[in-house]
């Protein structure tokens, strides 16, 4: 099969020549962007808790389960950003294999869901230079994170892509020292002695709770991975992405899974589920008590709660970088369709899309500010409708990635003459949507369970809102943009696939 050259965004509504984005990432790139996002406080922080919450057993199948779906999603994801490496992509598919309507949605969650992530990292930044600086005022260290997220995304997508480099491999780095020093502290060469498998049959462990326990912490894993789809946004700027992207998305998902299934068994080996700590860890400030802090401070590490809090800051930078980067990018591709105003279409000679730049950190910082004001309350709200995007576009990419095959073959093409075929088409992504679904409903499953036995209140209202506020929020806007523009669901026979 001839090679085809890779596509570019449409052009702006209002036809002016605009300078495009520039394909400067390399594979190393890709492969930090997609590992780097699925790096953070969740495994660090929020993993003493799926143990505690679940056992060492159960948390282990919890993200097992999960990381089979993303496994799934990610190659749903690579088989169509392979063919159409497009910054928008989210977007752009559901847009030409789905609905404009489905599309305009999608768009506008995903930017949505990480202009909202840059607040919540802002907050978190400060919290951990409290840790160092308890007298020095937060929104100092919030303001100064900004200015360096903004420069790292307004120089070059070269800057963006070494500062992610690096940002990544400092998360990798302290992981893989994690397991090595876990490892041996299993094996009796550091620490007091070893455990043994004494944590793996104390109490109710290692399932705890049984399958209900494995359940409540599926929604927590899902968290954790989220971040991995960053790899279909930078595909439009992706150098070769015929070779890069596929090689990204085979290598990621197994180095995840090594990290996070190798953590949790180590966290699981050395320190008992019920432990006080472990749960308390993910709801305090307290970084002395995350399960990394401890197994370090058993091997006998010194400064292991600053070595810790240093990698948990990196962690916060790495997220808000990708972020900014991520939620700019669709909000260019969002412009350069017409679903955003066309002003924010534009790149300057760098390549960089200043104007969404500019305004998505600005959507960012007056969403941090609402947390500063009446209680955070408005800030409580924003980060709880946001809650559920990622998963929702992850359930999109499924269902895109179902449509684009479906049009593919309709309009006469041979799947094997794609640049990466997805493995176990059709079940791949009609199970990956499946387990997104499960995991969306059966979030709020406890809610639901204290309304079966106390009734139905004015606090499980509440409860139900705070859950499940995103999900309305998409379908509404999906709705909304449907009626005011009359658009029909694309048959597959009639679905672009121009390059």
């Amino acid at each position: 099969m001839a090679t085809v050259a890779p596509p570019t965004e449409p052009a702006v509504t209002d036809g002016r020549a605009e300078e495009q984005l520039q394909r400067k990432l390399s594979a190393r790139h890709l492969n930090m962007i997609a590992l780097g996002g699925a790096i953070g406080t969740g495994l660090f922080v929020a993993s003493g808790a799926t143990i505690s919450t679940a056992g060492p057993g159960g948390a282990l199948l919890a993200y097992a389960a999960i990381g089979v779906m993303v496994f799934l999603l990610m190659q749903s994801l690579g088989e169509m950003a392979t063919y159409l490496p497009l910054a928008s992509s989210f977007e752009a598919y559901g847009t030409r294999f789905v609905s404009p309507s489905f599309g305009f949605a999608t768009g506008w969650n995903y930017w949505f869901n990480w202009a909202i992530t840059v607040a919540v990292e802002l907050v978190a930044a400060e919290m951990v230079m409290g840790y160092w600086f308890p007298d020095v005022p937060g929104w100092i260290w919030s303001a100064a994170f900004l200015g360096v997220l903004l420069l790292l995304n307004i120089v070059t997508v070269r800057a963006f892509g070494e500062g992610e480099f690096l940002f990544s491999s400092i998360k990798v780095i302290a992981v893989l020292v994690f397991l090595v020093v876990g490892v041996l502290m299993i094996a009796g060469v550091l620490g007091d002695g070893s455990p043994g498998t004494s944590n793996w049959t104390r109490g109710e462990a290692p399932f705890v709770g049984g399958l209900a326990g494995m359940l409540s912490i599926f929604m927590i894993a899902g968290f954790s991975f989220q971040g991995t789809e960053m790899v279909g946004v930078a595909a439009g700027e992706a150098d070769e992405p015929e070779k890069t992207i596929p090689k990204a998305i085979r290598s990621v998902f197994f180095r995840i899974m090594l990290f996070y299934i190798g953590a949790i068994a180590v966290i699981g080996f050395l320190l008992p589920y019920d432990d006080a700590r472990l749960l308390n860890a993910s709801e305090s400030e307290d970084i002395s008590i995350a399960p990394f802090t401890l197994v370090f401070g058993e091997a006998g590490i010194p400064y292991a709660g600053d070595i810790m809090n240093a990698v948990i800051l990196v962690a916060i930078l790495s997220a808000g970088n990708a972020g900014m980067y991520s939620s700019t990018r669709m909000l260019y591709g969002l412009a350069r369709s017409g679903k955003a105003p066309s002003l924010l279409g534009g790149v300057n000679r760098r390549g960089v899309p200043v104007a969404a730049l500019l305004v998505t950190a600005a959507v960012g910082a007056l969403c941090f500010l609402t947390s500063l004001v009446g209680e955070g309350q408005a800030y409580t709200w924003l980060v709880s409708a946001s809650g559920l995007a990622g998963f929702i576009t992850w359930m999109g990419i499924a269902w895109c990635h179902y449509r684009f095959r479906r049009a593919y073959v309709a309009q006469g093409g041979d799947p094997r003459d794609l640049p990466y075929r997805a493995w176990a088409f059709p079940v791949g992504p009609l199970v990956a949507l499946a387990m997104c679904a499960v995991v969306v409903v059966g979030q709020g499953w406890t809610i639901f369970d204290d309304i079966r036995v106390d009734g139905f209140g004015t606090e499980s209202l509440l409860g139900l809102l705070t859950t499940y506020l995103g999900l309305p929020l998409f379908l509404g806007v999906w709705l909304v943009h449907r009626l005011v523009t009359g658009s029909r669901p694309v048959a597959p026979e009639q679905a672009d696939l121009s390059r």
